[in-house]
């Protein structure tokens, strides 16, 4: 009854894939590899507890209280600390913005930036929910293939030489470069810094999605974009959801102080300030070595579980089938024989006990019909191994016929 009442705007809202999924999935007898939640073994419960106490004792006036916008001055001065543990230099508190888990990041720098009709750069394929507020600003999507490697820098660099060449600009690149959401690449230095040069030479803003950073579990993890950006050109998002409790709803912000002010004004209008509280918790973990202490047993479970799921992929999947090795995050991204349509083979899978989330919402163009995300960072081990079993059945029953 409500329709007629609704704003245009409404019309480019597009549902979570992954949040529907979720609420199929409650309650049935279903092993889910579609959300992305951390495994709750990573919460540091104890630790968390007592700052919740400590801060409660000391600073309840403070921490139960209405806040600055941009965030606490004395957290702001972590979130540069924490900010260099990712080899990010040269900012101080005042390139930094606390917000509501890094998704409210993405909504208030893509509608700051974005206006309808902008060349925007997104990755194919690239984290659905930033897709979809992008959506929601109407811009023209520039989709650039990602490799093994990260986005396919030679096509990138064609594309936007392509439309400087016809008078036009690109706005900005939205890009995850370490353990990508959702095809698990992680783009190597020279690549990164190629990106930045690209940027530059075009002069276009790079959105840096860092959530999967300290997450790295095979070798070192790259430096962020950020740490190379002698421009003020990129603009980095970050979030305390896998490295500390997504409960908390927790992200940061760090840019040039021009586009922080802007943010902050923007703010007042959706939320006065990102919650008090959880940026004393946030605070006090970073100073306590909390999270510090925490990340190498978060890597380890986590290093556990893919390799548990990709020894499955490689035993029950089709062998035509292809899927990508991750060296930290959450997923493995998988490419079934074109002939399989994934949101279609979807409800069987579901009869069958296991859940996915179909890949064609992670293209601005909704491609990749034959492709699914894996999540393996909450199932438990023995449930890996049968989900994917169960799923490799249900392939192999869609390519039979």
């Amino acid at each position: 009854m409500f329709e007629r009442f609704l704003s245009k705007e409404t019309s480019y809202l597009r549902t979570s894939e992954i949040r529907d999924l979720l609420k199929l999935t409650e309650g049935r007898n279903v092993i889910s590899l579609a959300g992305g939640l951390p495994d709750p073994q990573t919460f540091p419960v104890e630790e968390i507890k007592k700052i919740i106490n400590d801060v409660l004792f000391n600073n309840s006036d403070k921490a139960l209280q209405y806040t600055a916008t941009p965030g606490i001055s004395e957290f702001r001065k972590e979130l540069v600390n924490i900010s260099r543990m990712r080899g990010i230099t040269g900012i101080n508190e005042n390139n930094t913005f606390a917000t509501v888990g890094s998704q409210e990041a993405l909504f208030m720098l893509f509608n700051i930036l974005v206006d309808p009709g902008d060349n925007v750069i997104v990755e194919a394929p690239t984290y659905l929910a930033a897709l979809n507020v992008i959506r929601t600003r109407r811009p023209n999507f520039i989709s650039v293939t990602v490799t093994e490697n990260g986005p396919d820098l030679e096509e990138l660099e064609r594309k936007v030489k392509d439309i400087t060449n016809n008078g036009k600009k690109v706005k900005l690149m939205y890009v995850i470069p370490t353990a990508q959401n959702p095809a698990g690449t992680t783009m190597n230095i020279e690549d990164r810094k190629r990106l930045l040069e690209i940027a530059s030479k075009y002069d276009f803003l790079v959105v840096e999605d860092d959530a999967y950073g300290f997450l790295v579990f095979e070798g070192e993890s790259p430096p962020p974009i950020k740490a190379f950006d002698k421009e003020g050109r990129v603009i980095y998002t970050s979030t305390f959801s896998k490295i500390l409790a997504p409960g908390l709803r927790l992200g940061w912000v760090v840019a040039h102080e021009d586009l922080i002010r802007e943010m902050e004004l923007y703010k007042q209008n959706i939320d006065l300030h990102t919650p008090s509280l959880s940026q004393y918790i946030a605070m006090e973990a970073i100073r306590r070595g909390v999270i510090q202490n925490n990340l190498p047993k978060i890597r380890r479970i986590y290093k556990e579980k893919r390799d548990i799921m990709l020894e499955a992929i490689q035993e029950y999947f089709p062998k035509d089938s292809r899927w990508s090795k991750p060296v930290g995050g959450m997923f493995v991204f998988a490419w079934l024989p074109s002939r399989i349509d994934t949101t279609k083979m979807l409800e069987k899978a579901l009869q069958k006990g296991v859940a996915y989330v179909p890949g064609s919402s992670f293209y601005a163009d909704y491609s990749g019909r034959n492709t699914m995300r894996l999540n393996f960072s909450y199932p438990k081990k023995e449930e890996l191994t049968e989900g994917i079993k169960r799923l490799g059945q249900v392939i192999k029953e869609e390519l039979s016929t």
